[in-house]
This record gives C-alpha cells, structure tokens and sequence, in this order.
C-alpha cells in the first residue's frame, strides 16, 4: 500500500534495519598486535642476545652439542683477549679500535663542518645549476665503493696515502659531504629566511646572522646527520682493508674480519670483539637522544 509524504513525516523518522557493520578492533586485535610485535621483536633481537651470550661463554661451552642457551660457565676471558695478546699468539685489537674512533670522529667532524655551510648556500641562495649541481653531489653516492675503490688505491698509491689515516679520514670525508649536504638542506629549507633578514636589518652580516640565528636552531639537524655519518665511517669495511694492510693503521672492521680465518674460528673472541665495536656509537647516540629524537622528526610538518 502506498504512503503519502505526510503520513510518513507523522509516523517519525525511518529506521534502518540494516545490520551495523562489525569493525576490527577491540581486545582481541590488541592481544594479537602485542603477540606480533614481541614475536617480531624476538627474531630481530634473538642474533644480538647469541652474539651477547657467545662473548661470555667458555668456549667449551660456545662448541658444546647441542647447545647451552642457559647452562654455561660465565667467563670475560673474551673481552681480555680483544685488548691484550692471549697466548695463542693472537694480536690485541686495542689499535684497531682505537684507529677506527680516529678516523671516524674526524671524517665525521670535517664532513658536517664542510656540509652545513653548503647545505645553508644551496637553502638560501639561487645558484645557477642549482638542480643540477645537487643531483651531481648527490649522484656520487650512488656508485657502490667497490666499483672506484681501484681507480682510489691507484691514486693513494702514487702520493703515498696508502697505509695511512689520513687517506682513509679524506675518503671517508669525501662520501660523507654529499650525504650532509642533502640531509642538512632539508632542515635549512625548515628555518624562516626571515630570521637571518630581519638580523641583517640590524646590523648582522650574513654569516653573522646564519651562526647566531640560524645554527642553533639546526642542532637537531646536525646531532641527527652526525650519527649518520659516524655510523657509515665506523662500520665501512671495503676501503679500510683495500686501502690498508698494516695492523697499526687498519680500522676495526676488517680486523674482526680477520679473525675469522684458518681450520678453526674463535666465535667467543669474534663476539666479544663485535660487543666491544658496537658499544661507541650506541653510547653517541644514547648522548644525542634529544637532539636526534628532534632531528629525524623535524620537517614532518610543512610551513
């Protein structure tokens, strides 16, 4: 039977017996999620807490079939041993590490001194090229270091930076200015123009207005794009063992690799000697938290 307009206005309002929809959600989704990220969780971690547990094991225990993940003699024999000669003749790797902070803490300092300042130019001035010239820098980094690690030996060979820190701190440097340049442009193009213009209107040069105004605000930036730059020197292992061959330059990396090698393999020393390079960038990071925290984030929302 049909319903006139008026009679349905005076009924009220329609309802819709449509069923609701069921969403996904509620405790059970929560319990899953918290099953998948602890799950997810153990298999990135589980390597890191074998490597841990290696480093401080006997190493009749390291070899024992089928292994002991709980039942095992506690020793730092390991640790020693990366510092000072063991009587089996193995060297120390207290040079090696040592040699790696010099290298990358200088390469890291001169890549961000030199990267800033390019990164402020490309931000605030119209440069002819400029596309061009950014894709060119960034362009460099796109070849892997294996491909010109030869044309780099031969030329280190002829003026006599193989061997040396300094040619491994100049390479370094060199592969980390593009890097800075790219990442600190970002944070610039983030800070108003218009501080450094209203400095200059009261006296300020340019420069003056970019290190009073202008740097402090790209802390961040900077803490965020040395932990970068700090992480690719400290763990680059293709220069440092084609450029190097003495134990008093190499760096840490291709010394580790070293000690795997021959009819048997110390796993212990390995991890202990892998526990141990691991610890000065987690601890510089841990320093610079607040900055990188603020660093990775800055950008996430445009002006």
């Amino acid at each position: 039977m049909a319903v006139s307009v008026d009679e349905a206005v005076s009924t009220g309002p329609v309802r819709d017996h449509t069923p609701p929809t069921r969403r996904f959600g509620g405790r059970g989704s929560a319990v899953l999620e918290v099953v998948l990220l602890a799950v997810l969780a153990v298999v990135m971690l589980f390597p890191v807490l074998w490597m841990i547990e290696t480093s401080i094991k006997q190493n009749r225990d390291v070899y024992a079939v089928p292994a002991k993940f709980f039942d095992f003699t506690v020793t730092l024999d390991h640790f020693k041993d990366v510092f000072v000669s063991s009587g089996s003749g193995r060297s120390g790797l207290s040079v090696s590490f040592l040699n790696s902070v010099v290298v990358a803490g200088v390469s890291t300092v001169l890549a961000t001194v030199l990267g800033v300042p390019a990164a402020w130019a490309y931000s605030r001035f119209a440069l002819k090229a400029k596309k061009d010239q950014l894709f060119f820098i960034l362009s460099t980094r796109f070849m892997p270091p294996v491909v010109v690690v030869i044309p780099i030996f031969l030329m280190y060979r002829q003026v006599g930076l193989i061997d040396t820190q300094l040619g491994l701190i100049l390479i370094y440097t060199a592969f980390n200015v593009p890097f800075t340049i790219w990442m600190m442009k970002g944070f610039v193009d983030e800070v108003p123009g218009e501080y450094e213009d209203a400095a200059m209107l009261d006296g300020y040069t340019r420069l003056q207005a970019f290190r009073k105004f202008t740097l402090p605000l790209l802390v961040p930036g900077i803490a965020a794009t040395a932990v970068f730059a700090l992480i690719f020197s400290w763990n680059e292992f293709v220069f440092a063992i084609f450029l190097t061959s003495s134990d008093d330059v190499r760096t840490a990396p291709p010394a580790i690799a070293g000690l795997i090698g021959g009819t048997t393999v110390d796993w212990g020393l390995v991890a202990a000697a892998s526990m141990v390079f691991a610890l000065p960038v987690l601890v510089f990071a841990y320093l610079v938290r607040k900055h990188l925290i603020a660093g990775v984030t800055l950008g996430a929302v445009r002006r």
